[in-house]
């Protein structure tokens, strides 16, 4: 069975994504901080028919997440699909002139250290088998800063800048890389943002492996 890592799994778009991955017969290991929410959603989508397991990991804390991904690939097969898709914290959304260098620390962890930590840990298992996709998911200040958002505008920066390092360098290994901008919230019943709709984006993108960079909607959405 192949296996589809969701990094910020939760009841919205990491639902979402598992039971459209589960559809593909992907099994889905589910990786999230809380306990509890965790063994919820795994418990509805084993419901629903997706074979998915639950693994507890902080993604500011690498260890945890290299240890998370270690045994999802023990318990359901080697991962070949990596999803990266935290929420990111309220505070790392301050105005720049606000904005220390230690306010920086919480956001470059989030979304440099976390997303460095998994992809190392899956990438030796996606060249064994040939083949692997690696999905970050961002929201809109990924691609146009926002002066009142300093601390995801600095990181996301760098993890797409980092992702796109990734795109360039693996597509010769089989290997793609596809960075999914999502402008705004997420929103049950939006045309472009509902969570199904973003899960059949994504599929897609893993699927058909075009480009690197994808936009869910507009940038002023």
């Amino acid at each position: 069975m192949s296996t589809f890592a969701i990094v910020g799994a939760g009841p919205g778009l990491g639902a979402a994504v598992a039971r459209r991955f589960g559809r593909e017969g992907y099994g889905v290991a589910l990786v999230a901080r809380d306990r509890e929410r965790l063994r919820i959603l795994v418990s509805e989508l084993v419901d629903a028919g997706v074979a998915a397991r639950g693994f507890v990991a902080d993604v500011r804390h690498p260890e945890e997440l290299v240890r998370a991904l270690d045994a999802a690939a023990d318990t359901l097969g080697t991962v070949e699909v990596l999803q990266y898709s935290p929420v990111p914290h309220r505070d790392f959304m301050r105005p720049v002139l606000e904005t220390r260098h230690g306010d920086l620390l919480g956001p470059i962890e989030f979304s440099v250290y976390g997303p460095v930590a998994a992809v190392q840990q899956v990438l030796p298992g996606m060249r064994a088998l040939g083949r692997g996709t690696i999905l970050l998911v961002n929201g809109g200040t990924a691609a146009v800063p926002h002066p009142e958002r300093a601390g995801t505008s600095i990181a996301f920066a760098a993890e797409s800048a980092y992702g796109h390092l990734l795109h360039d360098r693996l597509a010769d290994e089989g290997i793609h890389v596809g960075q999914l901008v999502i402008p705004g919230a997420i929103t049950p019943g939006h045309v472009r943002k509902d969570p199904a709709v973003l899960a059949d984006l994504l599929w897609r993108m893993h699927r058909d492996r075009h480009g690197f960079r994808h936009y869910a909607d507009d940038l002023d959405a």
